[in-house]
């Protein structure tokens, strides 16, 4: 019996130092991240809170501009589709959010509402980008209806990609890795435990076919959350209190709403755009019965495609002027300092 418990602690040590080693993965230095994932047409953008923004910013400089934002655990990289096509006509930016990709960790730790939120508007703000549309998914539309609510008066059209922030309606799946995200006994080992696989894993699960998850695709998203900080701004993030959408703010927006979603997403699910188009007042619903929570990544030519026509039926394929304090509600954009920096 005594030999017998000696080789199952000898098993149980094995496996324990097996899972390890299989769960491993260090931070990458962000040198060798930004090598891969950070050459022209990246830049970085200081802002007056002193983070520094890993920012793309394409296309002709007197188009239309449009503003998008990736949700939690991506990077702009997200939206490499929808700009293939979009910069030969408008002028695209997108960004790395504080916390995620070649940006890294908010400068000062803070992931409220409020610096998400000004942090998309300060970047437009840098680049002298006075109004525009602003289209963002998951986390990414939580922050483009706030930035709507903020600076109604700097947003031309608003576009909710299987947005956050809906009050009604629950997950019926949560995919595994935002699970071990908010798991007390994960959040320890988190900074050096992520394995690979629970990243293909999560984002199998994320979308409407997991074929369509290519080895490449699981890299990104793998080794970008390995950057400094990143990991630990997942964890962060779920100690700032979200306010959901409410109604009654909803109410005072007037810009033009595009809601687009994936019927197959379990994370957010569709009665959640159904409470948005409600209370948009200038709303476009448009469902997909075969994509999930990604649909610009799953199916970038279709969904792009009804953007365009949303653009154009909006006259916001013009280049569009700022309303005056006296014609809009809202705030202007908060003061920016315009230096960058490009990347490579």
């Amino acid at each position: 019996m005594l030999k017998f418990l000696k080789w199952l602690l000898v098993l149980v040590v094995v496996a324990i130092i097996g899972l390890g080693v299989w769960g491993y993965a260090p931070d990458i230095e962000p040198s060798e991240l930004q090598a891969q994932y950070g050459q022209p047409p990246s830049q970085f953008i200081e802002l007056p809170n002193g983070q520094s923004v890993h920012v793309r910013d394409e296309g002709p400089r007197d188009a239309p501009a449009i503003l998008l934002i990736h949700g939690s655990n991506a990077s702009l990289h997200t939206w490499q589709g929808w700009v293939d096509d979009l910069k030969k006509d408008y002028r695209v930016v997108r960004y790395d959010q504080p916390g995620h990709g070649l940006t890294g960790a908010q400068v000062k730790g803070d992931y409220s509402t409020e610096a998400f939120r000004d942090t998309g508007a300060e970047v437009m703000n840098a680049l002298g980008i006075s109004r525009y549309v602003v289209a963002g998914n998951s986390m990414g539309g939580w922050v483009a209806w706030n930035i709507a609510l903020k600076y109604p008066a700097r947003v031309a059209g608003l576009v909710l990609v299987d947005a956050s922030g809906a009050p009604e309606a629950k997950p019926t799946k949560i995919p595994i890795g935002f699970q071990l995200a908010q798991s007390a006994a994960v959040r320890p080992i988190i900074k050096v435990f992520t394995p690979r696989v629970i990243i293909k894993q999560s984002l199998e699960q994320s979308v409407g076919d997991p074929s369509r998850i290519t080895p490449a695709m699981a890299d990104l998203y793998w080794k970008l959350l390995r950057h400094p900080g990143n990991r630990e701004a997942t964890v962060a993030r779920g100690d700032f209190p979200r306010k959901p959408a409410d109604a009654m703010e909803f109410a005072g927006l007037t810009m033009p709403s595009l809601i687009l979603w994936g019927k197959k997403d379990t994370l957010i699910p569709l009665p959640n755009a159904i409470w948005f188009a409600r209370q948009l007042p200038n709303d476009t619903l448009v469902t997909y019965d075969n994509l999930g929570h990604l649909p610009m990544e799953e199916d970038p030519a279709r969904t792009v495609a009804d953007l365009r026509g949303w653009l154009e039926k909006s006259g916001l394929n013009q280049p569009a002027t700022v309303p005056t304090q006296s014609a809009a509600s809202g705030a202007a954009a908060p003061a920016a300092i315009p230096t960058a920096r490009t990347g490579g």
